[in-house]
């Protein structure tokens, strides 16, 4: 049965390292299994809306909350010489807040947190110069963007220069880029009472990143938070951060 979307043989070739394996008895199509997943977050279905060529979408749904807590799936790009940014720059800012519902006792962690805007949640991103994710962190709405920059400190790559907006002036994250070399392109906050210089061109690259944020909500089922649990809504970022940005030319 024809189904609307289907993963291209080389995109699978690189894809495929990254999905776990299988044990006992061979499962259904890798391939056809994960097109379903990818044509359901991207268009905002239920998983009982997939197409029938896809195979049962109870199939497609449990594959995916299996591989969402498998760390395979959860990292955005490859290892190798890809991986290295393009022009060893960094953007670091916050994405845009989700809407959900509050955990209940003893209920899986979803990080969402009540702001003034109501209860929310953080998408944290690092971003080669390309725009191209490299990592990605979901934090609870109330959570600072200086716990965001901590937390993702020891995954960040090589890199000359971080591009951050506002957000991130602090004495102590400008310190930490400082030992690792990397050069802080960093707007002061109106509170410091000496502003600290930064490169007003070289700033302007931040765009990337809020593009790079654009093309994460043409994602239907990301914006809309359809997933409540943490693990599965990171997972679905993640899966459209690759196939965006690391598997289409």
């Amino acid at each position: 049965m024809s189904v609307p979307f289907l993963l291209t043989p080389a995109q699978m070739r690189r894809i495929r390292p990254h999905v776990p394996l299988s044990h006992g008895i061979p499962r259904v199509d890798d391939r056809r299994v994960l097109s379903g997943i990818i044509f359901v977050i991207r268009g905002g279905l239920r998983w009982r809306d997939a197409p029938p060529g896809y195979g049962p979408h109870k199939t497609l749904y449990n594959r995916f909350v299996r591989w969402s807590v498998q760390p395979h799936l959860r990292r955005p790009r490859r290892r190798g010489r890809r991986a290295r940014p393009a022009n060893h720059r960094q953007h670091a800012p916050e994405g845009p807040p989700h809407r959900g519902q509050p955990p209940q006792n003893g209920a899986p962690d979803r990080c969402i947190g009540r702001t003034k805007g109501g209860l929310n949640a953080k998408l944290h991103a690092v971003c080669d110069g390309q725009g191209r994710p490299v990592v990605l962190l979901l934090t609870e709405g109330q959570a600072s963007d200086h716990r965001g920059a901590a937390l993702m400190l020891p995954r960040l790559p090589p890199a000359r220069e971080l591009i951050a907006d506002r957000g991130y002036d602090s004495a102590r994250f400008r310190a930490e880029r400082a030992a690792r070399g990397i050069a802080a392109c960093i707007p002061s906050t109106r509170s410091r009472k000496q502003p600290i210089p930064h490169d007003p061109t070289l700033y302007r690259q931040r765009h990337r990143i809020e593009n790079m944020f654009g093309r994460l909500k043409d994602w239907r089922r990301i914006p809309m938070r359809y997933d409540r649990c943490a693990h599965t809504f990171l997972a679905a970022i993640t899966l459209a951060a690759t196939v965006t940005f690391w598997l289409n030319p």
